[in-house]
């Protein structure tokens, strides 16, 4: 819990366990509540779960620059989750409501375009896996096209941010180069797929 004191935010302690989440709702950033399985819920879950997988690759040994860009985008994933957890139409918050930044996707791409640039180009679908690292980003990749699909669902119900679905279209892009510069950087080549 927070508190403003003399300008400055405060952390307060309070417990990990309220209980008012044990009959199956939870509690929205902007107010209300809702059941535990809303596709919003199921949206910024997701989301959080790619943030938990980019979280685990780094501790898989990836290379400096790698870290430093996924350092960069668990902060943007929080700001996404929190843009999810808080309705559009949320008053509750007034202006400390955090939502992702406009032009957040197009800001990825030339992170995009900088790692494909230093790898071979490919002739074949691949596999994923490789080194722990590129495997864990190839995981995380997969777990951000469920976010994006929850993020689909839930923008034909309610209004989302702009930008949202097609930041987490950018990102999935951006992990799968990861995942080969990762794999690139530990020498390990990628697995091409041959259908039998």
């Amino acid at each position: 819990m927070t508190s403003m004191a003399g300008g400055r935010i405060q952390w307060l302690p309070v417990p990990i366990y309220t209980g008012g989440g044990d009959g199956g709702e939870t509690g929205l950033f902007g107010g209300g509540r809702v059941s535990k399985d809303d596709i919003r819920v199921e949206a910024y879950g997701a989301v959080d779960e790619l943030n938990a997988f980019l979280g685990l690759a780094r501790t898989s040994g990836l290379p400096k620059d790698l870290d430093a860009l996924v350092a960069r985008l668990q902060d943007e994933l929080f700001v996404l989750g929190a843009d999810l957890a808080t309705p559009a139409d949320s008053t509750a918050r007034g202006d400390r409501v955090v939502r992702l930044k406009e032009g957040a996707a197009q800001a990825l791409e030339p992170e995009i375009d900088r790692l494909d640039a230093l790898l071979p180009p490919l002739r074949t679908f691949i596999l994923p896996g490789g080194s722990p690292a590129g495997a864990a980003l190839h995981l995380a990749r997969t777990v951000c096209r469920r976010a994006e699909r929850r993020l689909v669902t839930l923008a034909r119900k309610e209004k989302i941010s702009p930008g949202a679905i097609v930041y987490l279209n950018r990102l999935s892009d951006l992990l799968f180069v990861m995942a080969r510069s990762a794999n690139a950087h530990a020498g390990i080549p990628e697995a091409p797929w041959n259908p039998r």
